[in-house]
């Protein structure tokens, strides 16, 4: 058998994290098993759904590296095939038509309510005469469930799972203008895309019953469920904006990088002994749906910033260096000059070890791209106030004369200014770093007057002292 896993968000809204992980665990299982990852996109909701949460959803997925196996498939388009499944269900006698009324179905449920009955359908048209339909009102279309016994799944996350049938009722397949409802859609839709595995929150496990009964109706073989604990805050009431409940996208804004937040998420729920850092290749290797807990997961930014921070560390500095620049540049499509490139390079390496995050990454090299004069921050002017500009005008003098340029030759000459002073290397170091940075942390300064170069270092510097 090969494995079919599927994606199914409802273009109504961003990708959000839950939905980014349910999509991850679908990925990491076919692809564990060398299966196929399909994508399908549940537009049935046609006042809801927009072109641009579509793009939104396949944006999302395609910066998380989650590539899906043929096209994305549209459910509204499918609406044909939906409605002759249930032409086939009504010449079985396997679904009615039921023209109760808005009216009485509310009138219905009140009554129940006060008597302290479950609210549901109770089946007043399942076994009554078309002929006695009323005038001018369109039926829907209802399943004709079984009535006896239990409906049982074998769930791989939760378990044995049943519910009595006489606890269901008779649900609609059709709306009254034809359209189908989400349960049979995706039960046509899962069967028709050859689908093995259903993988998805667990906010779905009711669906599952009732989708269990359609496959059974029809004969068609049922999925292997799979239904995963939501994700919480990590106070552990339900994950909200204030928790981390996002768009895939205000996370890669955020400066997380792809591969940071696939291991997040795969330890978001899913574990393999004490091991916290596990890259894409390794996850394949050890997906296991019974490895998936059954309580809920807490986010934690904390987490997911120091395991950008391990990632971040790991990239190239030539990726680095085309993210930092994206951030960095005011205009995404001019070309981006050539000496901002060499700067940010060649910092690179003193740079990522200090950043968790691309925007922390960014922000921490903004300096080597700035045009002088440069701002300062209030605490690096502090430092250039009283001694610190006579410090820059003696190390302009001294540096003025170097025939080699590079951090050796700079920072022995910063030393033979500290002695000559009689005072420390920091006390050289911090007004030079202030002129250059425009800050009072940076990478090591005489690396960064190197990475400058000395035209652009000397001016820096000169940009400080008072006018003459």
């Amino acid at each position: 058998m090969t494995v079919v896993t599927r994606f199914a968000p409802s273009p109504t809204g961003f990708l959000h994290i839950g939905g980014a992980r349910t999509a991850l665990y679908n990925w990491l299982f076919a692809r564990r098993h060398g299966g196929r990852f399909l994508l399908r996109i549940e537009d049935t909701d046609r006042a809801r759904s927009s072109e641009a949460a579509v793009q939104a959803i396949l944006d999302g997925l395609r910066w998380l590296g989650l590539t899906w196996d043929g096209d994305a498939t549209s459910q509204w388009a499918r609406a044909t095939r939906h409605a002759a499944v249930v032409e086939d269900m009504l010449a079985r006698g396997m679904a009615y038509r039921c023209y109760a009324s808005q009216a009485e179905l509310t009138a219905m449920r009140e009554e129940q309510k006060a008597s302290g009955q479950p609210m549901r359908y109770d089946g007043r048209w399942r076994d009554r005469d078309p002929s006695e339909a009323p005038a001018g009102i369109p039926p829907v279309i209802r399943l004709k469930a079984p009535q006896a016994g239990e409906t049982v799944i074998a769930d791989a996350v939760q378990g044995e799972v049943r519910v009595r049938n006489d606890q269901m009722d008779d649900l609609v397949l059709l709306r009254a203008d034809g359209s189908p409802t989400y349960m049979l859609a995706v039960v046509v839709d899962d069967h028709d895309m050859g689908v093995t595995h259903v993988i998805r929150g667990d906010d779905h496990l009711t669906n599952a019953f009732r989708q269990t009964q359609i496959y059974r109706v029809m004969g068609w073989d049922t999925p292997a469920f799979a239904h995963v604990p939501l994700i919480h805050g990590p106070d552990g009431a339900k994950l909200s904006k204030r928790h981390g409940a996002l768009g895939v996208e205000a996370y890669r804004d955020m400066g997380y990088v792809p591969e940071a937040l696939r291991n997040y998420l795969l330890r978001l729920g899913w574990g393999h002994g004490n091991e916290e850092i596990i890259d894409t290749a390794r996850a394949v290797e050890l997906f296991t749906l019974e490895a998936i807990g059954r309580s809920a997961a807490r986010f934690d930014f904390a987490k997911l910033e120091n395991l950008n921070g391990h990632y971040l560390r790991a990239t190239s500095d030539d990726r680095l260096t085309d993210l930092v620049l994206q951030r960095l540049a005011a205009d995404a499509s001019a070309p981006v000059p050539d000496v901002w490139r060499a700067r940010v390079q060649a910092a690179m390496p003193s740079l990522k070890p200090r950043a968790k995050t691309l925007v922390e990454l960014a922000e921490n090299a903004r300096f080597l791209v700035l045009s002088r004069p440069l701002p300062l921050t209030d605490k690096a002017r502090s430092v250039l106030d009283g001694d610190g500009t006579a410090v820059l005008a003696a190390l302009v003098d001294q540096l003025g004369r170097l025939a080699t340029w590079d951090a050796p030759a700079i920072e022995t000459e910063a030393r033979r200014l500290a002695e000559a002073r009689g005072v420390k290397l920091g006390q050289v170091a911090q007004p030079m770093r202030a002129a250059l940075s425009g800050a009072t942390v940076s990478p090591p300064i005489f690396e960064v007057a190197t990475i400058l170069g000395a035209d652009e270092t000397m001016g820096r510097l000169r940009d400080q002292l008072p006018a003459v």
